[in-house]
């Protein structure tokens, strides 16, 4: 049994939605419903990895641990993988789950497949993806698509690329079984080993052409799996995740 913890990344600089995680939802603050919906659902520990002391208080307040770390880091990858650093020195973690602060209404049981799957295949990371169900969201740059060999029937396998691009190509559809593209849905766990190393690795080539942070695992050598899934969010009324004021208004709406 791997021993696991969930890492929530909170910084309360968004441009978009000043303070974002510690707004209202029907009493509770976003973070708080975030982190409640992590620690009734996926094993181990859970730690809000904070880039401000008010998050840190604002935790105190709601009873979940947190670990202040650098608001300069560059993204939330950095941002759990300081944490790590500050919480587990001695490497008693074998597993680490990346949950985004602003996703409350993601159901957190996804990341146990993902965890089962790290335990099963031994990868580095494992990710979530779903099938496209409209053309023009293949072609959309900001939809990323992953690039995996899956015959029909099959619901999980070995990243071979990220792309904003439409991919793969299909050179002769009357021949081929499978038309299906899949949409990367940024849900991460490691194997904590392989996030201590991915930290360390420099900024990939293809990393900065497409802005695609995973591409630097892939340049590396680090396998990364994905399962496909059909279902993302506890409510499919409201938004996965809280990125404006219109989505912020939904979640009010939906999230009891």
């Amino acid at each position: 049994m791997s021993n696991v913890v969930t890492m929530i990344p909170v910084r309360m600089a968004s441009t978009r939605l000043p303070n974002k995680p510690l707004l209202d939802i029907n009493g509770k603050s976003l973070l708080q419903r975030v982190y409640e919906n992590v620690k009734k659902t996926v094993p181990g520990d859970v730690f809000v990895a904070a880039g401000d002391q008010v998050i840190v208080n604002a935790c105190e307040k709601f009873g979940a641990k947190a670990v202040l770390t650098d608001p300069s880091l560059p993204s939330g990858t950095d941002r759990i993988a300081a944490a790590l650093k500050e919480i587990d020195p001695e490497g008693k973690y074998d597993i680490v789950v990346n949950f985004q602060g602003d996703a409350v209404n993601v159901n957190p049981s996804v990341n146990n497949d993902l965890i089962e799957m790290i335990e099963r295949t031994g990868c580095d990371i494992a990710t979530v993806g779903m099938v496209f169900d409209n053309e023009n969201d293949v072609k959309e740059p900001s939809n990323v698509k992953i690039v995996m060999g899956l015959r029909q029937g099959q619901t999980e396998g070995r990243c071979l690329y990220f792309t904003r691009a439409q991919a793969p190509f299909i050179r002769n559809p009357e021949k081929c079984k499978n038309h299906d593209f899949y949409h990367h849905i940024g849900i991460y766990v490691y194997r904590a080993e392989s996030l201590k190393k991915f930290v360390e690795l420099p900024v990939g080539v293809l990393e900065e052409r497409e802005s695609l942070e995973q591409l630097r695992a892939l340049e590396n050598g680090m396998q990364i799996r994905a399962k496909l899934i059909n279902e993302l969010t506890l409510n499919k009324n409201a938004p996965a995740d809280i990125d404006t004021p219109e989505d912020l208004e939904e979640a009010r709406k939906w999230i009891k």
